[in-house]
């Protein structure tokens, strides 16, 4: 009508109004796509800001994969090998110390260096600290020995007569021709006379510088009739009455090394008359021109 006012208008512009819980949903969506976006982000900035740093450690990693990949290969193919040809080529190693190193490797190993024994004739404790136990079993794997070496040595050689009982029951003692004793301050006339009385086969023997007696010297006597040299340095419990009884058996015993013992030197006439061929090293001085020294 002419003169009224007009109506109020419609709310038609006014925003809709918006579920409390679609407002919820939509808060959580735009948070996590602001946290991956952060994400990405700082990742491709850390790789553009040092890619040097990350191509040098990439490298050493790829470097230590390289070795330990040669190495396990190697230890692979070392690991294939037969036993019996594992054996030679540990046969090959020169001194006691390799044959010990090698044998803490594995059981394996330790079974190939006992096998590889078996080829070896001589062995040599010598400059090893040797207990009984260990001589022993190695001792006995080595059935072909012909020369044995226990000398004591600036290390020291643990033997004593346990472990020289324990030896003269190996298979190799009767081919035995050269044992050397020197030395060891542990045995006494118990183990040596074990020993020898198996040594059939013995030529030369070493046994200066130990507590033995006339016992020991009897014991050689009578069992290593083949014996050409023996050294009896410093055996200061030796008498005249074993070496008397040592050249009378020993027939073909051709040298005698006698320093530092007690026995006096014309007490040595007496061994020329059995034996006039018979050399004998390391008298002080001749009181008999028939006296043979060198």
């Amino acid at each position: 009508m002419i003169g009224s006012s007009p109506p109020p208008a419609r709310p038609d512009a006014a925003e809709p109004r918006i579920p409390r819980r679609a407002r919820v949903h939509s808060c959580r969506v735009a948070s996590r796509c602001t946290h991956q976006r952060h994400v990405t982000v700082a990742a491709t900035s850390g790789a553009t800001r040092s890619p040097a740093r990350l191509s040098q450690r990439r490298a050493r990693e790829m470097e230590q994969q390289q070795r330990d990949g040669d190495g396990g290969a190697a230890e692979a193919d070392i690991e294939r090998l037969p036993a019996d040809l594992l054996a030679h080529v540990l046969s090959l190693l020169p001194t006691f110390r390799d044959l010990s190193m090698a044998g803490g490797v594995s059981r394996r190993w330790r079974r190939a260096v006992e096998r590889s024994l078996a080829s070896r004739r001589r062995l040599s404790f010598a400059g090893q600290r040797t207990g009984d136990d260990t001589a022993a079993r190695l001792v006995r794997a080595a059935v072909n020995l012909r020369d044995l070496d226990i000398s004591r040595s600036c290390w020291g050689c643990q033997i004593t007569d346990e472990g020289l009982i324990k030896i003269s029951s190996a298979d190799c003692v009767g081919n035995l021709t050269s044992i050397s004793l020197w030395g060891l301050a542990g045995i006494t006339d118990k183990g040596v006379v074990q020993l020898v009385s198996r040594a059939y086969s013995l030529q030369h023997l070493n046994i200066g510088g130990t507590f033995i007696t006339d016992e020991s010297l009897n014991a050689v006597a009578n069992s290593c009739t083949n014996l050409k040299s023996i050294i009896l340095w410093s055996c200061r419990h030796v008498t005249e009455a074993g070496l008397v009884a040592l050249v009378n058996k020993c027939r073909r015993l051709e040298c005698i090394n006698v320093g530092g013992m007690r026995v006096p030197p014309e007490s040595f006439v007496g061994l020329l008359s059995i034996s006039p061929a018979l050399r004998i090293r390391s008298i002080p001085q001749i009181l008999n021109a028939g006296l043979q020294v060198s």
